[in-house]
């Protein structure tokens, strides 16, 4: 056993080196042919399909499914890149165990759905491998159309825009593109480097300019592109922490999860990568469970989830909760922190209050809790930071906290349209933000075309 495992404090090495590798496989092992053949044939092809309207982004499954088992995987990445240019992705990380699986006629039937989202991995991996492109660009519109973030949104915004021989630059604030695929989700969800490979896919129809470093409200203004381009797309994402409200959370240990997950996302060396003895997490979606398993995967003893409501309120999906508990994390449920304890300026434990709700509000009891800890994520959501749109003189209506958009993703600015987490009524979900990418693509082009 190595000497870290149960070292005190953020440490790294706690694992054999052989372990990092085998504990960040893939957690969906790939279909082969044949697997994939049985598990197409298990498919009733449902006319109106309920599967096919459970999905954001409308693919045709019982079509996709169908060409799998009549031998044509490449018809059915067709078919499934036809709406989500990403679908390769989207098969790794959407929670088809809530959407397309859920719904599933054999689910309600038998307890056991058609396998959606590993039968459309297949189709999309045959494709991909083969550098099969289904699409080629318009001739050139003379056009131009900036798109701010390239992460689903955007790159799905981009594809589409493309397709109808527009010219696109994407600007980027991070030096990779890919946005939470790259950065935001556990390493066992998407491994070898995919989503870099996905990015190369989808831009290999030409015509779309990804430039890396370049900040909207630091390197450029909303106003600039205005003033610049035909039409600007905003897919830039969440860049805001939500604070946990407690005493002394800004002590040493206490870290932001999506910060966490990217380092480890990015990581060539994962037993360099310092993780406490004792973690507790403070959350209750798919963050929380993304940094408490990577946690103990990395070797931590201990991990604990707290989140203020019950069971039933969490938003990481049943299937999420399940993974924790088989990977040795414990869910704690109806606690908030009020809290952490620090010594010598660094974690060493968290004190938390029982909450019940009150009516429909939800209340501290007063009784506490304290855990050990010794490191501390924070993943109780992210905020849009609006600052970064109203340089220059250029202002754009908000709702809630985030961009107010109608039907088609326009803006109340003329010439700008939104999508993504960054737009209210986003549910952080990457197969959304493709499709609104998408449809605003679609606006975006009637707008530049008509007349």
């Amino acid at each position: 056993m190595p000497e870290g495992q149960f070292k005190e404090g953020i440490a790294g090495g706690r694992l054999a080196a052989e372990q990092y590798a085998d504990n960040f496989s893939d957690l969906h092992p790939p279909l082969d042919h044949h697997e994939a053949l049985v598990e197409s044939d298990r498919c009733y092809f449902c006319y109106d399909a309920p599967c096919m309207n459970a999905c954001p982004t409308s693919i045709d499954i019982p079509l996709f499914i169908r060409q799998i088992s009549t031998g044509n995987p490449i018809g059915s990445a067709k078919t499934i890149f036809d709406q989500n240019i990403l679908g390769g992705m989207c098969a790794r990380v959407c929670p088809t165990e809530t959407l397309c699986e859920e719904v599933c006629v054999r689910e309600v039937a038998e307890g056991k759905p058609v396998q959606i989202g590993r039968l459309q991995r297949y189709a999309t991996d045959v494709a991909m491998a083969e550098n099969k492109q289904f699409y080629a660009r318009a001739a050139a519109t003379g056009k131009t159309v900036a798109v701010v973030g390239a992460g689903p949104a955007g790159l799905a915004a981009a594809h589409r825009l493309a397709r109808h021989g527009h010219d696109v630059t994407i600007l980027e604030a991070r030096p990779k593109a890919g946005g939470l695929n790259e950065y935001g989700i556990a390493a066992y969800k998407s491994v070898d480097d995919f989503a870099q490979a996905e990015v190369d896919y989808v831009t290999a129809i030409g015509g779309i300019d990804i430039q890396n470093g370049k900040a909207l409200g630091r390197d450029y203004q909303l106003s600039d592109l205005i003033r610049n381009y035909d039409a600007v797309f905003l897919g830039m994402g969440l860049g805001g922490v939500n604070a946990l409200r407690a005493d002394g959370e800004d002590a040493a240990g206490v870290i932001n999860a999506v910060e966490f997950i990217a380092e480890l996302r990015q990581a060539a060396d994962l037993a360099g990568l310092p993780v406490g003895r004792r973690v507790v997490v403070i959350g209750g979606g798919m963050t929380a469970i993304d940094a408490a398993v990577q946690s103990k995967l990395l070797g931590a003893e201990e991990v604990t989830i707290c989140y203020r409501r019950g069971q039933e309120h969490m938003n990481a999906s049943e299937f999420e909760q399940d993974l924790a508990a088989a990977n040795g994390v414990t869910i704690r449920h109806w606690l908030q922190p009020k809290r952490v304890i620090a010594e010598a300026g660094k974690v060493s434990g968290i004190e938390l209050e029982y909450t019940a709700l009150k009516g429909d509000r939800l209340a501290g009891t007063g009784e506490t809790l304290t855990l050990v800890a010794d490191q501390v994520f924070k993943a109780i959501g992210q905020s849009f930071v609006p600052a970064a749109l109203n340089g220059s003189g250029a202002s754009i209506e908000l709702e809630a906290g985030r961009i107010k958009v109608d039907a088609e993703g326009r803006t109340s600015l003329a010439k700008v349209w939104a999508g993504g987490d960054c737009i209210f009524g986003g549910d952080d979900l990457t197969v959304s933000a493709v499709a609104q990418g998408r449809d605003a693509a679609e606006s975006i082009h009637r707008s530049l075309t008509q007349g």
